[in-house]
């Protein structure tokens, strides 16, 4: 049974999920983007396939750290049919650096609650925040979780808010010369970055209709057993459980405010909704419903394909 098979974490799960990802990255490539298939192209897009797998395994590796779900590749499994649901979400090589940088920076921030090596592991995590800005403006929507995870691990010195603000002043200068250097103009670099649209009429097709529904339909009907859970759990995890909620509610935000709504801006929502729905397959009793509840998942990418 598919949930027996990844409720623990074992080597052949990472080279099924590898090859079920690279189909779902050839696939969505192939299918979508006319590939020049140049030897530069496909460097380009082996790299890309690279940061989006390496993004997998970083969050595979801080979740289980962090025990925000047992051990167990669900979370894995989940992030991979995610993507296939919506392959829109790879098709933006910007958003994919943005996306890498963003679990880099959230793998630093869910460490701070250890209280070890503090203010090194703020200044990472902003700085990680700023990078990935610098692909997808909207992602500095990321540093509201950085301040509310410092209000949640309760640090109390003002120093550690300031840090911050010397790392995005670091990816400011470093980003400032190299325009110099390559003789890029400033102004036209950052012209329009913080554009925002309400406009949704770009996501009125099907497939996105229909995979996006069914995300936040189970994503919703999972937060609320995450939610109702939350009193089960250790008391010193517990504020990192509850960040993952406000990750998500940022990653929402993010969809509503992007400026070019291609679907590509779900991504940033797969990590936290894969932690929420992993934790509640974890607490599901009945096999049939978990066996449902997954099968449903992995079927509709091959149903919306059909459509």
């Amino acid at each position: 049974m598919l949930s027996e098979f990844f409720s623990k974490s074992k080597p052949i799960h990472y080279i099924v999920l590898a090859l079920l990802f690279l189909f779902v990255f050839l696939v969505a490539k192939f299918s979508v983007l006319e590939v020049d298939l140049s030897l530069m192209a496909i460097s380009k897009q082996l790299g890309l396939f690279l940061v989006c797998f390496a993004s997998v395994f970083i969050f595979d590796f801080f979740v289980t750290k962090n025990k925000l779900t047992q051990k167990n590749s669900l979370k894995m499994l989940l992030f991979v049919v995610f993507i296939a649901i919506l392959p829109e979400t790879i098709l933006n090589s910007k958003i994919l650096l943005a996306n890498f940088f963003l679990i880099l920076a959230l793998r630093r921030m869910l460490s701070l609650r250890n209280h070890k090596m503090v203010k090194k592991k703020i200044f990472d995590a902003a700085f990680w925040i700023a990078v990935a800005t610098l692909f997808y403006f909207w992602s500095i929507l990321f540093f509201l979780l950085l301040f509310t995870a410092l209000l949640v691990y309760s640090f109390t010195d003002i120093k550690n808010y300031i840090i911050p603000f010397l790392a995005i002043s670091t990816v400011a200068i470093l980003t400032w010369c190299y325009l110099i250097v390559m003789g890029y103009d400033a102004g036209t670099y950052f012209e329009n970055r913080a554009a925002i649209s309400f406009d949704f009429s770009t996501l009125n097709s099907t497939r996105l209709i229909v995979g996006a529904t069914l995300l936040f339909s189970f994503g919703l009907w999972s937060l609320f057993y995450y939610l109702k859970n939350l009193k089960s759990k250790m008391k010193s995890y517990r504020p990192t459980f509850k960040l993952i909620v406000v990750a998500a509610i940022i990653s929402v935000g993010i969809l509503i405010l992007a400026p070019s709504k291609d679907g590509s801006e779900f991504l940033f929502l797969f990590a936290p909704l894969a932690i929420i729905m992993t934790n509640y397959l974890e607490v599901i009793s009945e096999k049939w419903f978990k066996e449902t509840f997954l099968w449903v998942l992995i079927i509709t990418p091959i149903m919306i394909s059909l459509l």
